[in-house]
């Protein structure tokens, strides 16, 4: 019983360490930044779009000490529970799945349509052959239907596929398949959409509650004050609050 006192005591003191610490550090945002306009990579080199402003903007209000790190999409979950960085600002839909897993922040964008592209408007989705980006919510819905799923790693990856004929038509977010149409006479949105996931928002280690709070608070604020809807506007997010 005494040596259990002790270690349990010493737990403690940790805790109350790492807690203290976590005030003074620098929050290491995760992206994926191949998500065009939600993020990217500039010229420069360095992460930009919607949620690189979103973000620096919600550090501010929380007042944090942020950098921004990228991580490929299919170990950014894994990434963040182990440690790499503090948050997922990355495109992420809010899933009951996911959120077994971590934690989020309120929805910082309404759901967003996904939307089928293809070469023809007559593709069949429900028994076709449908490309979708790893474990994103496209995936998973595909792969409850009857059509063939066929994933890879990044977004243009799936884009690529149906240009090549890999794939009769990619489902993906709305906003980021529209650009590919204004660019390639040859790519159309067909009709059908699906309605999938909760609306994004920030993804977090389950036991960073405090921090969650912070980021909450921040949203909340951009939303009350119109300047969320202004950033959703400008980079043709989808539809405001």
């Amino acid at each position: 019983m005494k040596n259990f006192i002790l270690t349990t005591t010493a737990l403690t003191l940790v805790a109350s360490m790492a807690f203290a610490d976590s005030h003074a550090k620098t929050i290491r945002m995760g992206t994926e930044g191949a998500y065009a306009p939600y993020n990217f990579i500039n010229d420069a080199g360095e992460v930009d779009g919607f949620e690189r402003e979103l973000g620096d903007e919600l550090c501010v209000r929380a007042e944090l000490t942020c950098e921004w790190v990228t991580n490929e999409w299919d170990s950014i979950i894994p990434n963040l529970v182990s440690g790499n960085y503090d948050t997922i600002i990355a495109g992420m839909s809010i899933t009951d799945e996911r959120d077994e897993v971590i934690d989020f922040t309120q929805n910082y964008t309404q759901p967003d349509p996904s939307a089928y592209l293809a070469l023809s408007m007559d593709v069949d989705v429900t028994g076709g052959v449908i490309a979708a980006q790893t474990g994103t919510i496209q995936a998973s819905h595909i792969a409850s239907t009857g059509a063939t799923l066929v994933e890879f790693a990044t977004p243009e990856e799936t884009v690529a596929a149906v240009r090549n004929g890999e794939a009769d038509a990619v489902l993906a977010d709305k906003t980021f398949l529209t650009p590919f149409t204004e660019e390639d006479a040859s790519l159309m949105l067909i009709e059908q959409e699906e309605m999938l996931g909760g609306g994004i928002g920030m993804g977090l280690r389950e036991s960073d509650g405090e921090l969650k709070g912070k980021f909450d608070m921040a949203i909340q604020s951009m939303k009350d004050d119109g300047s969320l809807n202004a950033l959703i506007e400008k980079w043709k997010i989808g539809e405001t609050f």
